[in-house]
């Protein structure tokens, strides 16, 4: 009997199915929603995605609905055979279940045993530099020889088409009405509801791809590093979700951006930060949260121990008086989504600099992220934002202070604080928190020649204590 191929949430592109008549199976289990609070635009993005997926396939496709993902696959006759999941609690029920097997994993360039071998053999921490060099000579990436685009300042609206629109249909009508019977039944979610923004399908995530291409990719070396509240797009994709849905497979996005450049319709400045992006970052996080498993989540470099604040957690971005943050927040609340200057600048940093415990981050991140999925959000967080990892992930904290948000954005020109005040009720909360962090932190911090610096041009002890005694009192408030 041929094996029914189990086709997960995250694995609805067609790279995940080897012929057009292989018989599949989707399952939509309402724990995935219940465990802890969406936000509303992800949830309807997954189910809208999965449904969409199911009648593409039409007969082919078995779709059961369950409380649970083991009941589903109890009520599945004959063999399955699924591809590698992205998640371990996915993957360890998988191997618990009889006559279903696991295949090796798609949607990506790099191997774990190529990653493993690779690690296995380095010496020190592992850096996504490293290994993005390894793998383009590997994988015969942009092999003439990467050169880093440079954020080019402020940014200013970019005068580009918009990118394709989404169009909601009769399922996503359905997905809704499931959704409030859902909410009214007492599923919380969190954000607001909207229009769909983003790609359910393959063709509508490929329509995106190629406009991206065409007509944001030749900006993304000067926009791709800054921020600005009057263009929340930039030059940025908008297809993080529709790779991590498993929409688009990730090979032949990369290549694409790489003609691009080869044929002079885009410079290289451009094209390496979206493929470092793609093929280094993504495959490398991809790849930490295998080779790392699971022990990487408990660490605490910084001994973070603040509880995420109810503010935070629900979004109220009307709280916020710092334009960036209230920006940022908005964003999430509305759109359940921000680029990653304002995850890591804006978000994350605010975060850093208070102390706030980073796996409640990682969770935070993963659940109000169209795009968040556990791989991603646990080393980015845990490391690169966090700086809680023991520096396996990045060389320093992503900490910085208001001067330089004011450096990359237009937001601290209608700010009511000011970036360059430490002290006094017009001082920036990034500028104060930024001081405030590297003093409790001096001891974990003084092996990092940036920051030294940056300490002993504060060393003054009466500016210290009143730094300090400032931030303190602002506490878990809203800025």
């Amino acid at each position: 009997m041929t094996a029914r191929r189990w086709l997960l949430a995250d694995q609805l592109g067609p790279h995940f199915l080897d012929d057009d008549r292989q018989p599949v199976l989707l399952i939509e289990a309402r724990e995935a929603f219940a465990r802890a609070p969406l936000h509303r635009q992800k949830a309807h993005l997954l189910l809208s995605a999965l449904r969409h997926r199911a009648a593409e396939l039409g007969d082919r496709a078995l779709v059961l609905r369950a409380g649970t993902v083991r009941e589903a696959l109890a009520r599945v006759p004959g063999p399955v055979e699924v591809c590698h999941p992205t998640s371990r609690d996915l993957l360890e029920l998988a191997r618990s279940v009889p006559e279903l097997t696991v295949l090796p994993p798609r949607g990506f360039v790099t191997d774990l045993a190529e990653f493993a071998d690779w690690a296995d053999r380095r010496r020190g921490p592992l850096r996504m530099t490293d290994w993005y060099r390894h793998a383009c000579r590997r994988h015969g990436v942009l092999v003439d020889g990467p050169g880093r685009g440079r954020p080019g300042g402020r940014a200013e609206p970019l005068d580009v088409p918009p990118p394709p629109a989404v169009v909601e249909d009769e399922i996503d009508a359905e997905v809704r009405r499931d959704l409030d019977r859902w909410a009214a039944d007492g599923v919380r979610f969190v954000g607001r509801d909207g229009p769909r923004r983003y790609p359910a399908t393959h063709a509508e995530a490929q329509a995106r791809l190629t406009h991206f291409l065409r007509h944001r990719l030749p900006e993304h070396g000067r926009y791709g590093g800054v921020m600005s509240a009057d263009d929340p797009l930039l030059a940025h994709s908008l297809l993080s979700s529709s790779f991590n849905l498993g929409l688009l497979d990730p090979e032949p996005a990369i290549r694409a951006a790489e003609r691009a450049w080869r044929d002079g319709s885009v410079p290289l400045s451009s094209v390496e930060p979206f493929v470092r992006q793609l093929f280094g970052w993504r495959e490398f996080l991809w790849q930490l949260y295998w080779y790392l498993a699971p022990r990487f989540r408990g660490q605490g470099w910084l001994a973070a121990t603040e509880p995420v604040p109810e503010w935070f957690r629900e979004l109220d971005a009307d709280a916020v008086e710092a334009r960036c943050l209230a920006d940022a927040l908005a964003g999430v609340r509305d759109r359940a989504w921000v680029h990653q200057p304002q995850r890591l600048l804006v978000l994350g940093n605010y975060a850093l600099q208070r102390g706030w415990r980073p796996a409640a981050l990682v969770d935070w991140f993963r659940d109000c992220f169209v795009d968040g999925t556990d791989w991603v959000m646990n080393a980015t967080v845990i490391g690169m934002s966090q700086y809680a990892d023991l520096a396996r992930v990045d060389t320093r904290p992503y900490a910085v202070d208001g001067s330089y948000i004011d450096e990359v954005s237009d937001y601290c020109a209608g700010c009511r604080y000011q970036p360059e005040r430490v002290l006094g009720d017009a001082a920036c909360p990034y500028s104060g928190g930024f001081e405030a962090f590297l003093h409790r932190n001096r001891e974990r911090l003084a092996g990092d020649p940036r920051l030294a610096a940056e300490l002993a041009d504060r060393d003054d002890p009466q500016r210290r204590e009143a730094v300090l005694a400032q931030e303190e009192k602002r506490g878990a408030n809203p800025p």
